[in-house]
């Protein structure tokens, strides 16, 4: 007899589905006539509201991943799409758009943001898109994403890179964005932020004008108390709330000999009722499926709860940089700290070093002083060995993979 070559997909999608759509059912069907008191603590819930813009989604999305996996994490059940122009150089887009192809245009939710030259500040918080970029690249990279992707529409347009309060409320990028809902070409508009946080995500709230907010949020995290307090007045003020870095670097330890637990660290995110959604990476269809239990069992067990402190009780610090910025006012050299880990981060925990040499596009190895230093002197808040990460993206500045 023929075997058939993929009867685990086909087990996988049905699965997916059928446990998906019972999660949403739940959710929507939940009535109870009982009182409050006398209901039993319940799991969180697997399908949230974004805020006021009305849209319900599974508590996990569909963040980085290969285009043509997307099809069938929809088909799963999950329902947002996130991306960026600057994904795989421009290409994610239209990738995506060939795999959204001929899906009904209320099938899947998409949000997406242009690729605008962000720079790494010496000073604050390393990733901020700045308040000099010209407003007239907004509406310009609106419409080649669109162009792209194939559609008429986005659900959610987002200024990405934003680390400062004063970008959030800028109101050039403001008149920009709203612009480009009473043209239609979005439905709402939001803010992506990967560092200081808490205060990008309270600016989004006093503008009173942003829709939705994505942020880093995640268990290692030193300030995550502060991240969650600011999301939780978002949500409070009908922002919608998108959680990302939630694998928290996916590894223990630069050598990747100890994988952090995927849907342990996705479980502590969502515990937090005002995410409202995530959007994790994959890259296969076992990142997927980890993905999809989550959102049909998002309760963390204590077996769980005791796997992420594996790494404080191995001593491990992770390769997870929160781009909090401590650490540049201690090299002695002036070196951005900040950029070399975050270009760490996505070599080593997300295996992606061609981002990470997008990451430090235009540097020479004099721009990575440790090895004219003996002795370092940086303490990161977390832990991180910022030499030896740094002296590892050496060979990527000569175009070698590591």
């Amino acid at each position: 007899m023929t075997e058939d070559p993929e009867p685990s997909r086909r087990q996988f999608l049905w699965a997916g589905a059928r446990g998906i759509a019972a999660a949403t059912l739940a959710a929507s069907c939940s009535g109870d006539s009982q009182p409050s008191q006398s209901r039993v603590p319940r799991s969180p819930s697997s399908v949230r509201m974004l805020g006021r813009t009305g849209l319900r989604l599974p508590v996990v999305s569909i963040g980085s991943g290969p285009a043509e996996m997307i099809r069938s994490a929809l088909e799963e059940g999950l329902k947002y799409v996130h991306t960026s122009s600057s994904y795989a150089e421009r290409n994610h887009e239209r990738m995506l758009g060939q795999a959204l192809k001929g899906l009904p245009r209320d099938s899947f939710v998409l949000g997406t943001s242009p690729d605008l030259p962000y720079r790494f500040s010496g000073a604050g918080p390393s990733m901020d898109v700045g308040v000099e970029v010209d407003p007239g690249l907004i509406a310009k990279a609106m419409d080649e994403s669109l162009e792209r992707l194939g559609l008429d529409h986005v659900d959610i347009y987002y200024l990405a890179s934003v680390g400062m309060r004063r970008t959030a409320l800028h109101e050039p990028y403001l008149r920009s964005y709203e612009a480009l809902k009473q043209r239609g070409l979005t439905r709402f508009i939001g803010l992506v932020t990967h560092s200081n946080e808490p205060e990008v995500i309270r600016a989004a709230v006093d503008s009173g004008r942003w829709d939705v907010v994505v942020t880093a949020y995640n268990f290692r995290q030193s300030h995550r108390e502060a991240v969650a307090a600011a999301m939780a007045a978002a949500a409070e003020a009908g922002l919608g709330v998108v959680a990302m870095k939630t694998q928290a670097g996916v590894y223990w330890d630069r050598f990747r000999t100890r994988k952090i637990n995927m849907k342990a660290a996705l479980k502590w995110v969502v515990q937090n009722e005002h995410v409202h959604t995530t959007i994790p990476a994959f890259s296969n269809y076992e990142e997927l499926q980890e993905d999809l239990d989550v959102v049909r069992a998002p309760a963390l067990t204590p077996e769980e709860r005791s796997d992420l402190r594996i790494g404080e009780r191995a001593g491990l610090s992770g390769v997870f940089c929160q781009q909090c910025g401590r650490c540049l006012p201690q090299c002695p050299f002036g070196a951005n700290v900040t950029a070399l880990m975050r270009a760490s981060m996505y070599r080593v925990g997300y295996a992606q070093p061609a981002q990470a040499r997008r990451l430090l596009a235009g540097w020479t190895s004099a721009d990575i002083p440790c090895s004219r230093c003996r002795g370092c002197r940086v303490r990161c808040a977390l832990g991180l060995d910022v030499r030896a990460a740094a002296l590892d993206l050496v060979p990527l500045l000569h175009g070698r993979t590591v």
